[in-house]
């Protein structure tokens, strides 16, 4: 047979190869991978992407995933917790992602130093910002709210720029501050703000923050000894990348507020006819009224709507880590008038040399602040009295756009007194004002600067590298200048217009320098630490105005002129060291010492001692656990400490000062008058107050880290309390004195758990979930008289009465309680009025009948947030509840008198339904009942939030594109509660007038280049 031959060109076998290699080229294939730790423990829900595409997956409950990409294509993973890691694209592919120190979840930020959480003895519990489900952030402590077992935030006020109270399991003092110590990148700060910015966390932008740290128990907080009875928050702000490429990020939020509930009053048809029912259609009463309808409430408030401004730059530069960012927040109140402006600054500089034997860490931050205060309080109060029958302006004006100082309507004015000249001079301070006036004829602004910087430099000896040498050098520069003006056809402090200044000067200055020496030898890991810290403190600051001379209409008139200046300072001398060791991985003890030397004590009374021990048993490392799948982790924690207190409201109360009298208290000597000086009362044998803990603590883990979570029980006890009390009247002062004068005790229970129910390719669901239980109780408070009878008045005044209070410190109750009388109540269930029970049986209701009813704190917190990720979707919310927390009803008790002149003269119209309800009259005392002590247990809808994250935006040849991430935020948009006021979340417990708290709705964007 013949063979037939076929022959192909070279060229025809040369394109078709390379018409293969071009197909192959762009033909995906199934990777196959998995992901796991460097213990060699699947990670569950990590991100796997193709680098330069969008979408991704995400790795399974075994570690697992798979991705379609191009042979030899980049694939990123990721995982929060670990360093990024790249693999190329082949069938089958192994990722092991390594611990990265530098955040959270492997290593904890502590008291000088780090420590792997793993290896944690103290109750510390550290978060990262959840930029998901952080809600509406305008400082530090508003992103603390309901994430930490155990520490409560309840913001002061709704006021642009307004503090917070942090509580960390309870307040251990009585009038020492309960504040918790804050730290921001290794400074101690002053937690007092400026004029001008009364919060001393806003001078830290939140989006520069990167972890918190919240140490609880005295073996976690003794390191710092003096400062932190209260718990120590450290903040850790974000650092440059080294060896990254330089990014760019921007956060921009655009905020509408709004009020969420407002007082319910009568408006101007229900209250002429409430005064004609009353009064008689005919009377002088009702003749008075107006032919208006006014909102005096829709006067003071309005709809604000605020912005807020971020940018960073991160990288490295000749390999040296920097970051560097500029914010600018404009918050504007929903109270007319109120606003708060603030600009931050902030640069960290991080370079390594020597092989990285030597590190430096620089930190620098700024903050400008201008703040607008309204006289919220007055306006909110004259809202609620104002005659709603009445205009708003006088002479027919019905608008605010042709206004002036004179054309608000004044109801102290009778008909046809506009005319006479000398009306703006009559004496109204017991008539209510015109709420909008009080608003806009009052000028009160205020502007800080505040910076704080802070060197560390960290030496890991050549010679011997397990030893570090690390010292820092830090301080804080801060100044407020607050300047109030009164027109002069407002009134103020029994006078007519007033122009007045207060200046503001504080700067603190902290170095420490402290030795380090870390050695692991077989089974045995040790770390030990010494060094010492010096802190200096100071404030100075004066204060002078003019009132306006109303008759001869000059200026000022030097008659009513007053000035003052002041100075102050302490400081803190420290030593301590702390001890870690670790046996075999399994059994860890902690062992710290601290000694402080404070100014504000006297010599014998000035250095206190302050040491800490804990004991840690990681029991999943036992044999008889190690190989169990089911449980991921299992460590039980003993701890006990001593830390003290020594921040009271003067620095030098332990020796006599002397005060300079003003010109209104001289001494007349013949024709020439001289001012004098006169001592303040003082105690020398003031001492610390300390506090002791005992904390047991059992962190664990299931489905290998899926969900985790601890539980702790504490007790807590204050001796030799700093507590201010009245000098016994035939001493030579007429004044109070801190002294040391009793004990206290918190005890309670934290539970806290995450979780996340479902992980998958596309969807994933994550939960956290804690709650508090925390008992107060004074045990011992010594004053003179028995335990039994004795107590001291503490707390805001009341409204009613004459610089009443409702609130005492008494043996065998929690601080701050209620002191009232026991109401008796009719067969329908109703009040009467000035009718208590009689508790001692002795026929006569006195101040002896008076009992203990409640008090402000609540017994229960608890905080849960609820994220769900279904591919580029987010949707998150965050709940908060306090449950046994009791209020004054303050408003309800001022309103309360319907009665004779407290209805309707001297410009007195309470229009408040509720109090008409009750009809009270204004019987002696009658505010003291404890019927208007309400319940306040509250659960708050802190945020909701959906957003949507994108990546490679306008992505061009070798341009990546823009990543980013547009949200939509409800800011408190609902809280469900059984108490009738405007809001039962209450910082102190009296409920008065307060500024309210907006729901907001806040539209943003995120983005990085």
């Amino acid at each position: 047979m013949k063979q037939v031959k076929f022959r192909i060109p070279l060229r025809f076998m040369v394109a078709l190869f390379g018409l293969f290699l071009s197909i192959g080229a762009y033909a995906q294939i199934t990777v196959q991978g998995h992901v796991k730790d460097s213990n060699g423990e699947p990670v569950i829900g990590a991100t796997i992407r193709v680098e330069g595409s969008e979408g991704g997956t995400v790795s399974d409950y075994d570690g697992n995933f798979t991705i379609k990409a191009q042979p030899g294509a980049t694939l990123d993973i990721t995982y929060v917790g670990y360093q990024p890691a790249t693999a190329k694209a082949a069938p089958r592919v192994m990722v092991t992602l390594q611990d990265d120190e530098t955040v959270l979840e492997t290593v904890v930020v502590i008291g000088y130093g780090r420590v792997k959480k793993d290896d944690l003895t103290g109750s510390v519990t550290a978060i990262k910002p959840d930029e998901l489900s952080k809600g509406i952030t305008t400082s530090a402590q508003d992103m603390l709210a309901g994430k930490i077992a155990g520490v409560n935030v309840t913001s002061n006020s709704g006021e642009p720029g307004a503090g917070s109270q942090i509580r960390i399991r309870g307040g251990s003092s009585l009038n020492a501050s309960n504040d918790p110590l804050i730290v921001i990148d290794g400074l101690a700060i002053d937690n007092d703000g400026i004029k001008g910015m009364a919060n001393g966390l806003a001078m830290v932008n939140p989006e520069d923050i990167e972890t918190f740290t919240v140490l609880k128990d005295a073996s976690a907080t003794a390191i710092y000894g003096s400062r932190a009875s209260n718990g120590v928050i450290i903040i850790t702000t974000k650092k440059g990348t080294k060896g990254g490429k330089l990014k760019v990020s921007y956060n921009g939020s655009v905020t509408v507020s709004t009020t969420q509930k407002r007082y319910d009053v009568m408006d101007g048809n229900e209250y002429r006819t409430y005064v004609g029912e009353r009064f008689g259609y005919d009377s002088s009463e009702y003749a008075a009224l107006g032919s208006a309808n006014t909102d005096w409430q829709d006067q003071i408030y309005r709809t604000a709507v605020s912005t807020d401004h971020h940018i960073s730059l991160n990288g490295s530069v000749a390999d040296v880590p920097f970051r560097v960012s500029l914010g600018y927040t404009d918050q504007s109140g929903i109270i007319k008038t109120s606003y708060m402006n603030r600009y931050t600054a902030s640069l960290n500089v991080a370079p390594s040399l020597f092989d990285d034997h030597l590190k430096i860490n620089l930190t620098a931050k700024y903050m400008y602040g201008k703040s607008r205060y309204a006289q919220s309080g007055t306006a909110v109060g004259a809202a609620l009295n104002m005659d709603p029958t009445q205009p708003v302006y006088a002479y027919g004006l019905d608008d605010e756009a042709n206004y002036e100082f004179t054309d608000y309507y004044w109801q102290y004015i009778e008909a046809g007194s506009f005319s006479d000249p000398e009306w703006k001079y009559q004496t109204i301070s017991n008539r209510t004002q015109n709420p909008l006036a009080i608003l806009k004829q009052v000028n009160d602004v205020a502007k800080s600067h505040d910076f704080t910087g802070n060197l560390e430099v960290d030496y890991k000896l050549h010679f011997l590298p397990d030893l570090h040498i690390h010292a820092s050098f830090g301080g804080e520069y801060a100044e407020g200048s607050q300047r109030t003006i009164y027109s002069p056809y407002s009134y103020d402090n029994n006078y007519y217009g007033w122009d007045g200044t207060s200046n503001q000067y504080k700067y603190n200055i902290a170095y420490n320098i402290y030795a380090q020496y870390i050695k692991e030898l077989g089974k045995h890991y040790i770390d030990i630490m010494a060094g010492g810290e010096d802190q200096h403190f100071h404030m100075h600051g004066t204060s002078y105005g003019w009132g306006w001379d109303s008759y001869t209409e000059s200026k000022y008139n030097e008659s009513l002129s007053s000035e003052n200046a002041y100075a102050t300072h302490n400081t803190l001398v420290s030593y301590f060291g702390r001890l870690n060791y670790t046996f075999a991985d399994r059994y860890l003890v902690t062992f710290t010492m601290r000694w402080d030397g404070s100014s504000r004590f006297a010599d014998g009374n000035r250095w206190g001692t302050f040491p800490s021990v804990a004991l840690g048993w990681k029991i999943k490392e036992e044999k008889f656990l190690r190989d169990n799948n089911v449980l991921s982790d299992l460590k039980l924690r003993l701890g006990w400490g001593i830390t003290g207190q020594q921040d009271i409201s003067s620095d030098f109360g332990y020796t006599a000062l002397y005060t300079t009298s003003n010109q209104y208290a001289q001494y007349a000597f013949g024709d020439t008058y001289y001012y004098t000086s006169r001592a303040s009362a003082y105690n020398k044998d003031l001492t610390w107050e300390q506090t002791t803990t005992y904390n047991i603590g059992l962190d664990f883990g299931f489905l290998r880290g899926r969900i985790s979570g601890s539980i702790d029980a504490y007790y807590r006890e204050t001796e030799d309390l700093l507590n201010t009390v009245k000098i016994p009247v035939g001493t030579n002062f007429n004044s109070t004195l801190t002294s040391n004068i009793g004990s206290l005790e918190n005890y309670g229970v934290e539970f806290s758990i995450n979780a996340k129910p479902i992980v998958s390719k596309d969807f994933t669901w994550d939960v956290t979930y804690n709650v508090t239980w925390n008992h107060n109780e004074i045990t011992e408070l010594s004053g003179g008289s028995s335990d039994n009878d004795y107590y001291v008045e503490t707390g805001s005044t009341i409204s009613p009465g004459n610089g009443t209070t409702v609130q005492v410190h008494k043996v065998g109750y929690a601080a701050q309680s209620y002191y009232v009388y026991q109401q008796v109540y009719d067969d329908n269930g109703d009040p009467i009025e000035g009718v208590f029970v009689d508790r001692n049986g002795d026929g006569i209701i006195n101040a002896s009948d008076k009992y203990i009813y409640k008090d402000p704190a609540p017994d229960v917190t608890m905080g849960f947030t609820s994220k769900f990720l279904y591919k580029n979707w987010d949707l998150s919310f965050s709940l908060r509840a306090s449950l046994g927390n009791y209020v004054y009803y303050d408003y309800l008790a001022d309103k309360a008198r319907t009665g004779g002149s407290y209805l309707y003269t001297n410009g007195y119209h309470n229009t408040s339904a509720e109090a008409v309800a009750l009809g009270f009259t204004g019987l002696t005392d009658y505010y003291m009942s404890d019927y208007f002590v309400r319940n306040g247990s509250f659960l708050r809808c802190d945020n909701i939030t959906l957003g949507y994250s994108f990546a490679n935006f306008l992505k061009y040849k070798n341009y990546n594109g823009i990543d980013g991430r547009v949200y939509l935020t409800v800011q408190n948009p609902f809280i469900i509660t059984g108490y009738d006021g405007l809001d039962p979340e209450v910082a102190g417990g009296i409920d008065s007038n307060p500024y309210p708290r907006a729901m907001s709705f806040q539209l943003g964007l995120n983005l990085q280049f």
